[in-house]
């Protein structure tokens, strides 16, 4: 090589260079509270590059000041310190029972603190504009609220005082500090002591310094205190969950027509003549997928996943739709299920019922003679259910080999193994925690607890989810036709690796070693622990310990992928009877399946965040509404004795965990025969005897109290002569 050459090939390496630090920086100046890896920067880089390219021009930036690595292996924007004196940011709020509040902010490291003075009338969960100041004698930055954006409920349930010229609420909630005054005219009939739902209709400001009373009406009675339907309400409205459509969206509901008309089905791929049947758990209504299996002349196999097409029917900016976009989801709570969409559509217009004509949006696959995807095909469809399954009898077929469809669904069964089998080998994670199911008798009350168990039916029908979820998302993930198409992913980032090692640390303390170098060792590593934790009870509390250290997955249009699944590309696309992500979906699937359709990002991504949100709520209700049924549970069985393990030591007891049902109590350390000191963290120890208690150890207790209110359960040790 000459050099002049050598020269024009250093120039044009340096121009590269240099273009690729500038592109980085760009990107985190787009979005300069958000934090990335190397990984994440690459996918989001218009052109092919290296890793090691990447990793490079990020240790530049750090040199020159521009960026900062953090310990958890991601990069952020650096501020200066000229910058860090005044900052407006938005952020969610996370109020505390006595008053205070810490701001949730997407991309800083730690919450925003705001005195009790300066939170204006913003109340749990409100979206806000704080305005804050970085002080290096705190550990936290203190800000005050300087706008509401956003409520996160407008309804809230409390107990009416009803006075001579006046009424208020005293609302349930403990992050709710200030009793809501109702006019007597707003009343509604409630009387003295019952429980009621109020909607906040305006804010007294106190003396203009910015706090606020609230004025509220009466929205509906629910009667008095203490009934188990009154606590399942009382979840659902301070998680930010209306009880009852509007008139609008029921007006609208029915208005909806149940005729399938020719002209519909002819713009439609035929799949009524095609084996086709549904499989679901025993009390659904809603069924929003079915399966189909057929054999073509050339010896392949497809299977078409069908999900009910609820976009059909729900318009956008319709006034059902705007309500589904405000729930979001479906609230699974034990007794019942508040649905986001109303009946008409949930049980009957979308729910793929069998022997009835449907509309659906489907996801084919052609698998060969070696159970290989070979070819795809997604559009819209026409069904007709042949069965209905439900998962005991799907897998009494699939034990037994006889009955219904028995070869169909030995050969998807099949298929399904395959499916999985080749996603732990790129690396998913296994997580498959106890799911904790309810008996319950006519009046809602549970009269057994047991934990489910999962089987090859239930996995079946998850496999093929998730791989419709997968191929709709590639498919738009690997458009060549030009700028990335706006769409909605399902995403799950790699864990915090300052998180990861130390639970590790602790899982060592157990006795318990993990080889945690890489994304990928790790997730080998929590497989390995999801086995031995089968077998050994111990382990099996290092699980849910281990499952926070996970990111949590949310909605957004960047996609980064999904470590959890090992898949490049995710999505929801198999639930949009009960989920908003989904049917937003569909409706840009339907646009792009003959041409590019590009919506607006910014907004599309406004949207995700708002359904992940919604998410997190749902989660949050569920979980309540298990912990009061566990409680009303137990409480008709105070003096009974349990096996259980020990599943968490604290300063004034152990948490214990009932082997059947994972009900949790506490036995209090001064109701033990003898003294009780600390050893350490997983281990406390009697001071006389000698007699140790570990993390995991077997104990037998008995229930001595259940505080329905408090949702508490206390247990005392049974301890041998």
């Amino acid at each position: 090589m000459c050099l002049q050459t050598k020269k024009m090939t250093k120039k044009k390496k340096s121009k590269i260079s240099k273009t690729l630090k500038n592109d980085i920086l760009d990107i985190f100046r787009r979005s300069p509270k958000k934090r990335y890896h190397a990984g994440q920067i690459k996918k989001k880089l218009k052109y092919k590059t290296s890793i090691d390219a990447v990793e490079s021009r990020l240790e530049k930036l750090i040199q020159d000041g521009k960026l900062r690595k953090l310990s958890n292996e991601k990069y952020k924007l650096e501020l200066k310190s000229r910058n860090l004196a005044k900052n407006i940011v938005e952020g969610r709020v996370d109020m505390t029972q006595r008053g205070s509040a810490y701001i949730v902010c997407e991309g800083m490291e730690t919450d925003i603190h705001v005195a009790p003075r300066n939170t204006r009338s913003a109340l749990h969960g409100d979206r806000v504009r704080v305005e804050y100041e970085e002080n290096p004698k705190r550990l936290k930055p203190e800000g005050r609220i300087i706008e509401i954006l956003e409520r996160a409920s407008e309804n809230f349930i409390g107990t009416i005082q009803v006075h001579k010229d006046f009424a208020f609420v005293v609302p349930d909630s403990h992050r709710m500090h200030s009793d809501i005054y109702i006019p007597l005219k707003q009343i509604k009939e409630a009387k003295n002591g019952e429980k009621v739902v109020v909607k906040i209709t305006d804010w007294k400001d106190k003396g203009g310094k910015g706090n606020a009373a609230p004025v509220g009406k009466i929205t509906q009675v629910l009667g008095e205190p203490g009934s188990s339907d009154i606590e399942m309400k009382s979840i659902l409205i301070q998680n930010g969950f209306e009880l009852d459509f509007p008139g609008s969206v029921m007006r609208e509901s029915e208005a909806l027509s149940t005729e399938i008309t020719g002209d519909e089905i002819a713009k439609r791929r035929d799949f009524r003549e095609i084996t086709t049947f549904t499989i679901d758990p025993d009390t659904a209504k809603d069924f929003d997928d079915a399966l189909s299996i057929q054999y073509l002349e050339n010896g392949n196999c497809e299977v078409g996943v069908h999900i009910a097409d609820v976009a059909h029917y729900v318009k956008a900016n319709g006034a059902l739709d705007k309500e589904a976009y405000k729930r979001s989801t479906s609230v699974y709570l034990v007794d019942r299920v508040l649905p986001m969409l109303p009946e008409k559509l949930s049980n009957e217009l979308c729910s793929l019922r069998p022997h009835e004509d449907k509309l659906t949006f489907s996801a084919v696959f052609t698998f060969d003679k070696n159970d290989q995807i070979t070819a795809r095909w997604f559009g819209r469809t026409i069904i007709h259910s042949d069965h209905r399954f439900t998962y005991e009898d799907a897998q009494a077929v699939l034990e037994s080999g006889e009955g219904k469809f028995a070869a169909e669904l030995k050969k998807l069964n099949q298929l399904a193994k395959k499916l999985r089998k080749q996603k732990f080998k790129k690396g998913a994670i296994n997580f498959e925690t106890p799911e904790v199911k309810f008996k319950l008798d006519e009046e809602a009350r549970p009269v057994d607890v047991y934990v489910k168990v999962r089987k090859d039916a239930h996995m079946l029908i998850e496999d093929f989810m998730l791989l419709a979820n997968r191929e709709v998302a590639t498919l738009f993930a690997k458009n060549d036709k030009g700028a990335p198409i706006p769409f909605v992913y399902r995403i799950h980032d790699q864990p915090d690796t300052e998180k990861v090692h130390e639970f590790a640390q602790y899982a060592m303390q157990m006795g318990y070693k993990m080889t945690i170098d890489t994304p990928r060792q790790i997730a080998a590593a929590y497989n390995k622990l999801m086995a031995e934790a089968e077998n050994n009870d111990g382990l099996k509390l290092l699980v849910p310990l281990a499952i926070r250290t996970m990111a949590k997955a949310v909605y957004t249009t960047e996609n980064i992928g999904h470590y959890g699944l090992a898949f490049d590309n995710y999505t929801h696309f198999t639930s949009p009877i009960r989920r908003y992500s989904d049917v937003l979906v569909h409706r840009l699937l339907a646009k792009n399946l003959k041409s590019p359709f590009r919506t607006d990002a910014e907004e599309l991504e406004l949207k995700c965040k708002h359904i992940s949100g919604q998410e997190r709520k749902a989660m949050d209700a569920e979980r309540a509404s298990i912990k009061y049924k566990q409680a009303e549970y137990l409480k008709d069985q105070v003096g009974q004795t349990f096996d259980g393990v020990i599943s968490g030591i604290i300063e004034r007891g152990m948490f214990v965990e009932l082997k059947d049902n994972q009900c949790e109590g506490l036995v209090r350390f001064d109701t033990v025969r003898e003294p009780i000191f600390l050893e350490n963290r997983f281990t406390a120890r009697g001071r006389y005897t000698n007699t140790a208690y570990r993390m995991g150890g077997h104990v037998t207790v008995k229930i001595t109290n259940v505080d329905m209110e408090k949702r508490e359960i206390d247990m005392m040790l049974i301890e041998e002569e």
